[in-house]
């Protein structure tokens, strides 16, 4: 079964057209675990020329979602808390890595960092799902 709904959650990223936008790419996905890959580009860049913060979050999320629905059932974020490190530099292929560090039946906690290609940590986040009864609807 866990082949099966991980497989369907590979697929549906695929197609997710949120996703298409930022460039993000599911590097892996296991259960409980995800890592999530996106270059930093212009177009994502603050009123600073730096990064905006919403890019980065974008790939903190797409690695959250997928590594909380890998159980098979829908989670919901209920609070992410993520702290800026180190802004990448244009061209910065960055990796999101979403790992879990606790679940039960509704509640499942997880880090998530994101570090560049040479290893630079970029942004940590903490990030709390709450897991409804629903099962993933495109299973």
């Amino acid at each position: 079964m866990e082949d099966k709904i991980l497989d369907s959650i590979i697929k549906r990223v695929e197609d997710e057209p949120y996703r298409k936008k930022f460039g993000m790419e599911l590097v892996e996905l296991e259960y409980g675990y995800s890592k999530v890959k996106m270059t930093f580009k212009e177009d994502m860049e603050n009123i600073f020329g730096m990064a905006h913060g919403g890019a980065i979050f974008s790939l903190i999320d797409e690695a959250f979602e997928t590594a909380s629905n890998s159980h098979g059932t829908v989670a919901v974020a209920l609070s992410m808390n993520i702290t800026f490190i180190k802004p990448p530099s244009r061209g910065d292929v960055l990796f999101a890595e979403a790992k879990e560090t606790s679940v039960s039946r509704r509640i499942g906690t997880y880090d998530i960092t994101v570090k560049n290609d040479v290893g630079d940590l970029i942004a940590t986040c903490q990030a709390l799902v709450y897991r409804k009864k629903d099962k993933l609807p495109f299973l």
